[in-house]
């Protein structure tokens, strides 16, 4: 198993809910959302229009994608509460299927994983016993 976040994205009037994987591996020098092309046309982003074009070290080898950086805000959706909203750059992949967050975003939405192989986590601001499982994809 993995950690799934129910996440908002929001893009100008453009607001889109979806289900994001915690990618502690995906490191970023700043909070990073990458999205598929189909998420992206959602939130009002057309790849490769006003992007820059970026190569990615992944572990499949290099990957082309479009950066937008500063484009839209990410909070998580945790039933009972949510985190604060984080400005993000959004990445969009022509391979991806799901959406993912990057290292330092996660940082900034304030998770702390408690198991990636069970799916359980909470946010840093809650009490250590308040364990939460990961979204259903």
């Amino acid at each position: 198993m993995a950690v799934r976040l129910k996440i908002m994205l929001k893009r100008g009037d453009n607001v889109v809910e979806a289900i994001a994987l915690l990618n502690s591996g995906y490191e970023a020098p700043t909070p990073q959302l990458l999205i598929p092309i189909d998420l992206a046309r959602e939130i009002g982003l057309n790849p490769p229009r006003d992007s820059i074009e970026v190569v990615l070290e992944t572990a499949g080898g290099p990957l082309k994608a479009w950066y937008y950086p500063r484009a839209g805000y990410v909070k998580v959706l945790a039933g009972d509460t949510e985190s604060k909203e984080v400005l993000v750059d959004i990445i969009v992949s022509p391979l991806a299927s799901e959406p993912l967050i990057s290292d330092m975003l996660a940082e900034e939405l304030e998770i702390a994983v408690e198991s990636f192989g069970r799916g359980l986590w909470r946010f840093r601001w809650e009490p250590k016993e308040r364990v939460r499982e990961s979204a259903k994809r």
